[in-house]
C-alpha cells in the first residue's frame, strides 16, 4: 500500500465509528477557543466550524455563544454532531468546497482536521469565505507526556501504522492570503478510565485502520499497562493533554 493509498484510508476510517467519535474524542477548552476568537472583539460571532466531525469543536463554539455554522464531508460524522448540536447549522462540504458564500463569515476554526485538507485547495477557498480581518484557527489536542506514565502509554498505544505516522501535529500552512501567524500551547484534561481512554485510542485513525488481530493485540496491551499503574488502575481519572493552536488572519 502506497502512502496515499494509507492516507486515504485513514481519512475516511472515522465514518463507521461517529459514534463512538462523539462519545470518547476530547473537547476543546474554552480559553483556547477564546483566545482563538480574541483579535474579533466583543462577539457573537458568525463561526465557520470547517472539518467539524461530530461536534468537538462546535459544542464550545456554541456555549461560548457563536452562531456557528459546521461542515462535514463524511455524513455519518455530520448526522452525530447534528444529534448532539442541533443549535448549529450543518452542511455536507469539505475545505476544498466549502457551501457558504463569499465573504460570509468572521472566523473559520480547524478541530483535528487540518492535516486532512489539501492546503493548495483549502486555503484560498477558507480565504474566499472569510471577511478581510478574519480568523483562521487549527487546533489540535495531543497527549501531555510530560508525565512519565503519560510518556509510556503514548509508546504502549503505537501501532504498526503509527511507526509511518505523518500525521502528527503540523503547524498550518502558510499562504499569502493570510497573515500575523501565532501559536500558543493550552492545557487541557479529559476524565477518562483505563477502558474509556482504550476505547478513545480505537477511534484513531492508525487504530481503526490495521487488521483486526492487531487491533485485538494493541487493546490487551495498553488495557494492561493502565491497568498496572497507581494513576490509571482504579476508577476515573483525568487525562493530561495539550491543545497546540496557530491562529493566523485573512489580509
Amino acid at each position: 500500500m502506497t502512502g496515499d493509498d494509507l492516507r486515504a484510508r485513514r481519512a475516511n476510517s472515522f465514518g463507521a465509528h461517529a459514534s463512538a467519535y462523539a462519545q470518547h474524542r476530547p473537547d476543546y477548552p474554552a480559553e483556547a477557543i477564546r483566545w482563538v476568537l480574541e483579535p474579533l472583539g466583543e462577539g457573537p460571532h458568525q463561526v465557520l466550524d470547517l472539518g467539524a466531525g461530530t461536534g468537538k469543536l462546535t459544542g464550545g463554539l456554541l456555549a461560548e455563544g457563536h452562531h456557528v455554522t459546521a461542515v462535514e464531508p463524511d455524513e455519518a460524522m455530520l448526522s452525530e454532531l447534528v444529534r448532539h448540536h442541533g443549535a448549529a447549522r450543518a452542511l455536507p462540504g469539505s475545505a476544498e468546497r466549502i457551501p457558504v458564500p463569499d465573504g460570509t463569515v468572521d472566523a473559520v476554526v480547524v478541530g483535528q482536521a487540518f492535516h486532512w485538507f489539501d492546503p493548495a485547495r483549502a486555503m484560498p477557498e477558507i480565504a474566499r469565505v472569510l471577511r478581510s480581518g478574519g480568523v483562521l484557527a487549527a487546533m489540535w489536542n495531543d497527549y501531555d507526556d510530560s508525565a512519565p506514565w503519560m510518556a509510556e502509554f503514548v509508546r504502549t498505544a503505537q501501532s504498526s501504522v503509527s511507526a509511518q505516522d505523518e500525521l502528527a501535529f503540523d503547524p498550518m500552512t502558510k499562504h499569502e492570503l493570510f497573515t500575523d501567524a501565532v501559536r500558543r500551547v493550552f492545557p487541557h484534561v479529559h476524565p477518562r478510565t483505563a477502558e474509556s481512554l482504550v476505547a478513545m485510542v480505537n477511534t484513531h485513525s492508525h487504530a481503526l485502520v490495521i487488521p483486526e488481530e492487531e487491533r485485538a493485540e494493541l487493546n490487551a496491551r495498553m488495557l494492561a499497562f493502565l491497568k498496572s499503574r497507581p494513576e490509571t488502575a482504579e476508577g476515573e481519572f483525568d487525562l493530561p493533554l495539550v491543545v497546540y493552536v496557530t491562529r493566523t488572519r485573512r489580509v
